[in-house]
C-alpha cells in the first residue's frame, strides 16, 4: 500500500475545501438553517409531535443525513471529475498508484468533508431545538456508513458523466427527490397503507431511519433491515468501482 500516495491525493482534494468555505461549509448550513426555519415555522405549529417527539426535533436527522447525501455525492463526483475534464487524469494513472490507492484518497477526502459538514449541522440543529442522542456511537457509525456509500456512488458518477449536465443530473433527479421521499421530513407510518408500501422500496428510508433510530429509538423500518441496505448498496459500488477501473471504462479512452 503507496500511503504517501493515498495522503497526497486526501490532502489535495481537503485543501480544495478550505479554499471553498463558503460552498463547501457556509452555504449549506445556511440551507439546514432555513429549513428549520421553513418547516419548523409552517409544519411544526400545526404538527405538534410525532412519536412522541416534537416535530422540530424530529427532522434533524433527516436535514442532517439530507446533507451527507447530497454533499458526498458531489464532492466524491467533482473530485474525480475535474481530472478528467483537465486531463490530468491520466498523469494519475500512469504513476505507479494502484486503484485501490486512488479510491481511498479520492473517496476518504469526500467522505471526511461529509462527516465534518454533517457534525456542523448537527451542532447547528442544536441552536434551534433541543437534541437528544440516545445512541451516539450508532449515530456516528450510520454517519460514517452513509458518507463512505454516497461517496463511492459519486465516484462512479464523476467516472461516468462527461459534462457538467450529467455531474448534476443523478443527484439533482434522482438522489434528491429520493431524500425528500424518504421521510426526512415526516414518518413513513403517517401515510396510507398503498404510499407506505411503494415508499418502502426507497433504499433512503432505511438510511434516515436508521439514523433517526439512533437519536430517539424511533424508526420506520427495523435497525437490522437500515444496517442491511447500506452495507448492501455499499457492496454493490465497491463492486462498480472495481470493474470501471478493471475495464478501464471512460477512464483510459
Amino acid at each position: 500500500m503507496n500511503f504517501r500516495a493515498v495522503r497526497a491525493i486526501y490532502l489535495f482534494e481537503m485543501a480544495r475545501t478550505w479554499r471553498t468555505v463558503l460552498q463547501s461549509i457556509v452555504s449549506p448550513v445556511i440551507s439546514t438553517s432555513l429549513y428549520f426555519v421553513v418547516f419548523g415555522a409552517a409544519i411544526g405549529s400545526r404538527i405538534t409531535s410525532i412519536e412522541g417527539v416534537s416535530y422540530g426535533t424530529f427532522i434533524v436527522p433527516g436535514l442532517v443525513m439530507l446533507s451527507v447525501l447530497t454533499q458526498s455525492i458531489s464532492n466524491a463526483s467533482f473530485g474525480i471529475y475535474f481530472p478528467k475534464f483537465t486531463g490530468t487524469i491520466y498523469e494519475l494513472l500512469s504513476a505507479p498508484v494502484s486503484y485501490v490507492e486512488v479510491v481511498l484518497g479520492y473517496v476518504g477526502a469526500a467522505a471526511t468533508k461529509s462527516i465534518l459538514l454533517g457534525l456542523i449541522i448537527l451542532a447547528t440543529a442544536g441552536l434551534f431545538v433541543p437534541l437528544h442522542i440516545l445512541h451516539p456511537w450508532w449515530m456516528l457509525t450510520f454517519l460514517v456508513l452513509t458518507a463512505v456509500t454516497f461517496s463511492l456512488f459519486g465516484f462512479i458518477i464523476g467516472i461516468w458523466a462527461d459534462g457538467f449536465e450529467k455531474l448534476q443530473a443523478i443527484p439533482l433527479l434522482v438522489v434528491t427527490p429520493l431524500t425528500f421521499l424518504g421521510g426526512s421530513f415526516y414518518s413513513v407510518s403517517m401515510l396510507p397503507s398503498g404510499w407506505r408500501t411503494v415508499t418502502l422500496l426507497n433504499p433512503v428510508v432505511y438510511l434516515i431511519s436508521g439514523f433517526r433510530w439512533s437519536f430517539y429509538e424511533i424508526s420506520d423500518v427495523s435497525v437490522v433491515w437500515s444496517l442491511a441496505v447500506t452495507f448492501m448498496f455499499l457492496v454493490l459500488c465497491m463492486f462498480a468501482v472495481w470493474w470501471i477501473f478493471k475495464t478501464g471504462y471512460k477512464l483510459k479512452n
